[in-house]
């Protein structure tokens, strides 16, 4: 690569970096190539569209941040605090920084690498959630697959009431880890989605939301 263009690359990441803490990852692409001082169609040249340049910014970061918030789940003595920590973590992550929280949503099918590393975590979830269920201090139901739920609804309950109420998700997030305690168990009416189903319906909600901004 060129000296400019690995200059403008750079300024891209990093301009992308701040505006999709800020914004989200579904944030206008002509504004961050605006803020990288370059023009709209030097990122397309560079990066091809919004998938692309969002697995050139969020994947290192997603890894560390996720794998961080394993290493401190995993350190609770009681397996229940540690799933209840590792969850809220991830929700802290969402009310934090909106590119994270879309970033875990693996709503962007062809950020190939980023949805590599999601599902790479999944492997430590299923460990917690085991070790929790083998405890009897998590509802026997709950698998892995059901994570995904707590996600969206704090992903929803944070950009509803981020300007008003920033601490309401931490509220609905402990009504609902409530609800996992064996005692509260009562019958599903439904099964748990399959882990394609999962990632089908994020992947819906991604297109929903990018025909939206449109």
């Amino acid at each position: 690569m060129r000296r400019d263009a690995r200059r403008n690359a750079e300024r891209l990441a990093t301009a992308a970096g701040q505006i999709f803490r800020e914004r989200g990852l579904d944030a206008p692409l002509e504004e961050i190539a605006k803020a990288a001082g370059v023009s709209a169609g030097t990122l397309y040249n560079r990066f091809g569209g919004r998938d692309a340049l969002i697995d050139a910014v969020m994947p290192d970061v997603v890894e560390a941040k996720v794998r961080a918030a394993m290493v401190r789940a995993e350190a609770e003595a009681d397996p229940w605090d540690g799933f209840v920590l590792y969850v809220t973590l991830l929700c802290e992550m969402q009310a934090t920084d909106l590119a994270m929280s879309d970033a875990v949503s693996r709503r962007y099918a062809d950020a190939k690498r980023l949805n590599e590393i999601c599902e790479a975590q999944m492997d430590g979830v299923r460990g917690l959630i085991a070790k929790a269920h083998a405890a009897g201090r998590l509802r026997a139901d709950f698998t892995a697959e059901d994570l995904p739920y707590l996600l969206w609804t704090t992903s929803t309950v944070v950009r509803a009431t981020a300007s008003r109420a920033p601490e309401a998700w931490r509220r609905a997030l402990t009504f609902t880890l409530d609800g996992l305690r064996p005692a509260a168990a009562h019958p599903l009416p439904a099964p748990p989605l399959t882990a394609e189903q999962v990632h089908a319906v994020m992947l819906d909600l991604g297109a929903k939301r990018s025909g939206q901004g449109r």
